[in-house]
C-alpha cells in the first residue's frame, strides 16, 4: 500500500513540476511522460506507470513541432530542381524512406530537412520520422 501511494505521489510531483523545468520542445514529451505514467499506474500499477511512461513519453516527442528557429531556416533555403518523389504519403508522424538524403539544420543538429515531393519537411534524422511539413 506503502508503495502505491508513493508512486501516486512522485507522478502527481512529476506532472506539475516537469513541466515548469520543459522548454517548448519538451512540453509534449513531458505530458506525454505523466499522462502515460498515470495511464500505466491505474491499470499495472507502479510497473505499468514505468511503462506506460516510457511509452507516453516517446508519443508526445514525436509530436512536439519544432523550433521557430528550426522552421525559418528550412523555410529559406532553396527547393532543388530534381525533388524527391515518393510514393508513400507524407505525414506528421510517419517515417519517410531511408534512401531520401537528409540534410542537417546547422543551429540544430536534432532536427533535420528534405525537400519530398515538392514539400519541405523537417525530420527527426535518428528514425527519419516527418516532424512537420513547412508550407
Amino acid at each position: 500500500m506503502n508503495a502505491k501511494i508513493f508512486v501516486a505521489s512522485m507522478i502527481a510531483a512529476g506532472m506539475f513540476a516537469a513541466p515548469a523545468l520543459a522548454d517548448d520542445r519538451n512540453n509534449s514529451a513531458v505530458t506525454g511522460a505523466a499522462g502515460g505514467a498515470v495511464t500505466g499506474a491505474i491499470v499495472g500499477g507502479p510497473v505499468g506507470a514505468a511503462v506506460g511512461g516510457a511509452v507516453g513519453l516517446a508519443a508526445g516527442a514525436i509530436l512536439a513541432p519544432p523550433p521557430r528557429e528550426v522552421i525559418a531556416y528550412v523555410e529559406q533555403q532553396p527547393v532543388p530542381a530534381d525533388t524527391v518523389m515518393i510514393q508513400e504519403q507524407i505525414a506528421v508522424g510517419k517515417p519517410l524512406p531511408r534512401d531520401v538524403v537528409l540534410t542537417p539544420v546547422p543551429e540544430n543538429p536534432a532536427y533535420a530537412y528534405a525537400v519530398v515531393n515538392k514539400q519541405r519537411v523537417i525530420v527527426d534524422p535518428r528514425n527519419y520520422t516527418v516532424v512537420q511539413v513547412v508550407q
